[in-house]
């Protein structure tokens, strides 16, 4: 069994597939509160931010957070009929949302999305690692061919992307790097995923390494821990005995949902986390409280 969250394959039209969709300037960002009235939001104004694995679930509430705090997005992933859409919709509400193809585990087509986004933006600010799959094998039932393409997306593309973004970032002044793990990158879960809890273990690791090297040169990389969120990636379990034990496992008794990660993904990218780096935030309705 296998669940995906925004990356597949390599395709030569990767470097070609570039769907600009821009709010006019004078549309600034805002969002609603309780009583309907518009507040006016200016977190990320000015910054610009790459999202992957953009087109659904978690990333698509990302995008979406970080455009109505201001920024300027790229949102990219493989599944491009959603993520255009995507780019479309939010543009049509007021936002500032470029659609691109990225396959992560691409090193050619990061920095291809990178010089785009430098190149008409000006610059990159913000990168959200989001992009990544998972599978349910445990240690015998893995094959290598499966372990090798889950490790290129979820490990290697969180390094490429790193690597693609940080030294503009430093150029710049700095920049925040949010990396997405999993509770399933600290804790053994159920025993199964073997080549996801490695993937999401490296990634927590990772993020504590680049938040030590480039502390002093204003790049901050941050983790960020989801439970069990409602997201496309667990539609093969809905409604089945798993996920009731997913539910009943956790102290809230819920699945969370893609905008509560969302909103913590935009704290960690603004201004208002800039004494945080190193950190890994674990948003699971207290699951690894337990």
């Amino acid at each position: 069994m296998e669940f995906e969250r925004g990356t597949k394959g390599t395709s030569a039209r990767a470097l070609r597939h570039w769907h600009w969709r821009v709010r006019p300037a004078s549309m600034a960002p805002y969002s609603t509160d309780a009583t309907g009235v518009e507040i006016m939001l200016k977190g990320l104004r000015g910054k610009v931010a790459i999202v992957t694995g953009a087109a659904r679930g978690i990333g698509s509430a990302t995008v979406r957070a970080l455009a109505d705090e201001g920024a300027a997005v790229v949102a990219t992933d493989v599944l491009d009929d959603e993520g255009d859409a995507l780019a479309r919709d939010l543009c049509a509400e007021g936002a500032n949302v470029r659609y691109a193809h990225l396959d992560v585990s691409s090193e050619e087509q990061w920095r291809a999305v990178v010089d785009r986004t430098v190149a008409e933006l000006g610059h990159v600010d913000v990168l959200v690692n989001n992009a990544g799959i998972g599978t349910m094998e445990d240690v015998e039932q893995e094959t290598r061919a499966g372990w090798d393409r889950l490790i290129a997306i979820n490990q290697t593309g969180v390094w490429l992307g790193m690597k693609a973004v940080i030294p503009g970032m430093k150029a710049n002044g700095g920049g925040s790097i949010v990396n997405l793990s999993s509770i399933f990158g600290a804790v053994g879960g159920f025993g199964s995923s073997i080549a996801y809890h490695a993937s999401k273990g490296a990634v927590r690791l990772m993020t504590k390494n680049a938040a030590i090297r480039y502390a002093k040169e204003g790049v901050r990389v941050n983790s960020v821990h989801p439970g069990f969120i409602d997201t496309p990636m667990l539609a093969a379990v809905k409604g089945t005995p798993f996920e009731q034990t997913m539910v009943d496992g956790t102290p809230m008794g819920r699945l969370g949902r893609p905008d509560e990660i969302a909103g913590v993904i935009a704290f960690l990218a603004s201004d208002a986390a800039s004494y945080m780096t190193g950190s890994e935030v674990y948003v699971d309705g207290g699951w690894t409280a337990q």
